[in-house]
């Protein structure tokens, strides 16, 4: 019977499940959240090896260095533009509502476990690897990404009877990989609904009215870049249909939003911006690996509605420069920041420190985090998807959508 219907609406199925579980059973999550732990540990498996062998088959694909630069300025473009937009829509959003005047104070929650992330200099260095074994082992997302490019454009450089064995043997592994995630993507409702369920227990209601204000703010910012300005992007400047491209992307989407992680949801990415969308390899494994690492629009618009938030809350009013200063750090900030659940609390904390704030202000957004996670992580990962159709189109591919 579950074959008959589809991915997605089994996931929505037990998405909602999942909430009405965690609602009625708090007590009795922990024996559906080790479904959770599973899949997330599943898709984590594949991500490195995924990653590599799509980048360096991608960049193999792409040929010499003057394609391979155009694809990255046009990559690279794309993330800095979408970003930008995303956290002026938050500044000014943040401004008009002022969601801190009257905050709570007393509300704020104990901040354990963040420490200062690494400055922008640091990031740009990490690129980097000393060891590109550990930087694997660890998941160093830049550096695999880094290396990859660099692996894969010296293939191109080599005699063809070096070259071509190599882009044949990582070609496959690519393959492999993506059958691998298809098995993978099947128990995405399972380890769905023991995500969500957890996440739904552990939440207390009563956040939801201390801070709706707040959340309300944040969640019309992220409403507004994804449903205004990335689809109007998209059928403007790639003439692609947002529409249907959104169906495409039901199921990472979804998965994102459950998940709060863009790493984890890059196989299922990947997969259906390939086989739905129709954009190549070539295109599709270039683009979403550095998307998953670097574009983060949800995360760099929360970041500064976050700290505006905290500034209000403590009656700190920004002036222009502050404000301004607080768009180039988040801007900054988001590239390398990880793709997994709360990493923006952490680059939170550089924020806060640039424009004088005090640290402990992230207690206050800390109670309602993990929920607004879940809607920055789906629009990370729906703007890495429409910057995949929209470099794919300028490339002169012929889509499905």
């Amino acid at each position: 019977m579950l074959k008959k219907i589809q991915l997605h609406w089994q996931i929505l199925i037990a998405l909602i499940f999942s909430i009405l579980f965690g609602l009625i059973f708090p007590d009795k999550v922990i024996y559906v959240g080790w479904m959770g732990d599973v899949f997330l540990r599943a898709l984590k498996m594949i991500i490195v090896p995924l990653i590599f062998s799509s980048i360096v088959s991608a960049v193999t694909g792409i040929g010499n260095a003057e394609n391979l630069g155009r694809m990255g300025l046009k990559t690279f473009s794309y993330y800095l533009m979408t970003s930008l937009l995303a956290i002026i829509t938050g500044l000014i959003l943040v401004n008009f509502i002022q969601p801190g005047i009257g905050a709570d104070l007393g509300f704020q929650r104990q901040l354990d476990g963040l420490s200062n992330t690494d400055s922008f200099g640091q990031t740009l260095m990490k690129i980097i690897p000393v060891n590109i074994i550990d930087s694997m082992a660890k998941g160093d997302m830049l550096a695999i990404i880094f290396f990859a490019m660099l692996f894969g454009f010296f293939t191109t450089r080599v005699d063809k009877k070096y070259s071509e064995p190599i882009a044949t043997f990582f070609d496959a592994v690519f393959e492999i990989m993506m059958k691998i995630t298809m098995f993978v993507i099947r128990f995405t409702p399972l380890g769905i609904f023991g995500i969500v369920a957890v996440i739904v227990a552990e939440q207390s209601l009563s956040v939801f009215v201390s801070m709706g204000k707040y959340m309300i703010t944040v969640l019309l910012a992220l409403t507004i870049h994804s449903v205004i300005t990335l689809p109007l992007i998209s059928r403007v400047i790639a003439g692609v249909n947002p529409l249907k491209h959104l169906k495409n992307m039901s199921v990472p989407l979804m998965t994102a939003f459950s998940t709060s992680s863009s790493s984890a949801t890059l196989p299922l990415t990947l997969e259906a911006v390939e086989k739905k969308s129709g954009v190549s390899n070539k295109t599709s494994g270039f683009v979403l690996p550095m998307g998953a690492t670097i574009n983060m629009d949800g995360t760099a618009l929360y970041e500064c509605v976050a700290v505006l938030f905290i500034a209000q809350a403590y009656g700190m009013e920004m002036s222009a420069m502050q404000q301004i200063i607080i768009v180039i750090t988040a801007l900054l900030s988001s590239i390398g920041a990880a793709g997994i659940p709360m990493a923006g609390l952490v680059i939170i904390t550089v924020i806060l420190s640039a424009v004088g704030l005090p640290l402990e202000g992230v207690g206050l957004i800390l109670a309602v985090d993990r929920i607004l996670d879940m809607f920055r992580t789906t629009v990370n990962v729906w703007s890495d998807s429409c910057g995949a159709v929209l470099i794919a189109k300028s490339e002169g591919e012929t889509l499905n959508v």
